[in-house]
């Protein structure tokens, strides 16, 4: 019986030293055989797919943007573990007080996460609004 774990076991080390071993080979392989790349002229600016940049580029998006669509997407992913939850609340919810008690604790976490981020002012779009220019 060791013996037959002891050789499953040394498949997946065979596995492992293979893969890390052909990593291995193709980074030294990159470092023989790559060529240096030649340091631009204006090296302040961007390389972009040979072109000389033009421009400002593209506009900025605020981290703001990105934080409420985050937050969004957890607390929406999280309504999706309440949706079984309470189509079973009567047959699993009401004889298991396990099952109360945990998605109880669930929504206290989850609730304590929305008041968190209410507090960190995540959810508050314009925070310091830009006076109108005249």
């Amino acid at each position: 019986m060791r013996a037959e774990m002891l050789q499953e076991y040394f498949s997946a080390l065979i596995q492992c030293i293979a893969g890390f071993g052909f990593a291995g080979l193709v980074l030294v392989l990159s470092v023989v055989f790559g060529r240096r790349a030649r340091h631009r002229r204006p090296a302040g600016i961007p390389y972009e797919c040979g072109i000389v940049p033009s421009g400002d580029g593209a506009p900025a998006f605020f981290v703001r943007f990105y934080l409420v669509a985050a937050l969004f997407l957890v607390f929406d992913l999280e309504v999706v573990f309440l949706y079984p939850w309470a189509l079973t609340f009567r047959e699993v919810v009401m004889n298991n007080s396990e099952a109360f008690i945990a998605m109880a604790l669930f929504i206290a976490l989850l609730l304590v996460a929305y008041v968190y981020a209410l507090a960190k002012g995540a959810l508050v779009w314009h925070k310091n609004p830009v006076p109108p220019r005249a």
